[in-house]
């Protein structure tokens, strides 16, 4: 391990005022990420699009920096570019910061692997004409409502009642996945992530892009089904554990010498049974919970990562998470400053 790598690990974390920011430390250890990167992409040009995600996303600045940090490194291994070009996002998880990748980014991961000649995918709605024959000869169509020949404002096609993806295979061959609104509902409803926006009263990419979303529920499905290369089957691994409220455990070191793996449990045959939390208590020690609590650098991230944490635990386990909550929570308010406690959380522990 190289000492400049040594220094990263090492550098100081705690509250806002010691902590190391983002920027400074992607321009510090640039040279890191240059050994990092495949050959075909520009280090400058790493920093700079991961610079532009880091300031796009304010809440990003609660959260380890180096956990950011590994993730721009790994999501430029996988090949994908985070921010605006929707091939992958940075999103806070607590104290850390998880990579999520985008339906933007599976197709080009499934286009890149060579095995795939095209993917794309669609929402269908109601005006539209749309029918799908399954069995030993399968087939889809899908005719948008037109106007003048072309597809017709969304307002008139009507609402959304389905998504689709197809597949071309590098032999010609095509596939495809289709799920109705209700379908793509039930699997955001299972969604860890979008249970806890709902939970913290927040809004999720559900609320503010169901169509991308819905978009993405389908594709990744398809893409499960494919033929996949090594970054592919990563990343769809990496979403997946996003979708089961999961922390990725991204290390920086693990990730600049390319052995950073997701370990995934097995999966069960009921979606909902992947938001058990029963099944979450026994993937996650309260160790790691409460260690998630006392590095929260903001009151808003230790409200996250209590919310994360409070539906793993029970009992006795509960009642240290609380404690460590109130102590990082009085740590982390200004003297002058009134504690407000969670919604629904500290009223709960004294009932």
């Amino acid at each position: 391990m190289s000492q400049t790598l040594r220094n990263l690990q090492k550098s100081r974390q705690g509250t806002p005022a010691n902590a190391v920011s983002f920027p400074v430390m992607l321009e510090e250890f640039k040279g890191e990420i240059a050994r990092a990167l495949p050959r075909h992409l520009s280090p400058e040009r790493i920093v700079r699009v991961a610079l532009t995600a880091f300031r796009l996303n304010p809440k990003l600045a609660d959260v380890d920096p180096r956990s950011i940090f590994a993730a721009v490194i790994q999501s430029s291994q996988l090949g994908l570019e985070v921010g605006l070009m929707g091939e992958a996002h940075l999103v806070p998880f607590g104290s850390q910061c998880q990579l999520i990748p985008g339906y933007q980014g599976l197709m080009k991961l499934a286009r890149n692997s060579g095995l795939v000649q095209d993917i794309y995918g669609h929402e269908v709605r109601i005006n539209d004409r749309f029918d799908i024959v399954l069995g030993l000869h399968r087939s889809l169509m899908h005719e948008p409502l037109k106007q003048n020949g072309f597809p017709a404002a969304d307002d008139e096609r009507g609402a959304i009642v389905g998504f689709y993806a197809v597949a071309v295979l590098k032999d010609g061959t095509r596939t495809f996945y289709a799920l109705s609104r209700e379908q793509v509902e039930q699997v955001r409803d299972h969604s860890r992530g979008y249970q806890m926006a709902r939970k913290l009263r927040k809004e999720s990419p559900w609320d503010t892009h169901f169509v991308s979303m819905g978009l993405k529920t389908v594709i990744r499905r398809l893409c499960n089904l494919l033929p996949k290369s090594p970054e592919l089957a990563m990343a769809l691994a990496m979403d997946e554990l996003n979708e089961r409220g999961e922390t990725q455990n991204l290390g920086v070191a693990e990730a600049i010498d390319g052995s950073w793996a997701p370990v995934l449990d097995e999966q069960p045959d009921d979606p909902g049974q992947a938001s058990d939390p029963a099944r979450a208590s026994t993937r996650k020690p309260l160790a790691d919970l409460l260690t998630g609590i006392g590095q929260a650098l903001s009151l808003e991230a230790l409200d996250e990562a209590y919310a994360q944490a409070e539906d793993a635990v029970a009992g006795d386990d509960l009642e240290r998470l609380l404690r460590a909550y109130r102590s990082r929570k009085a740590a982390l308010t200004p003297p002058s400053s009134p504690s407000s406690p969670i919604r629904g959380v500290v009223n709960n522990a004294s009932a």
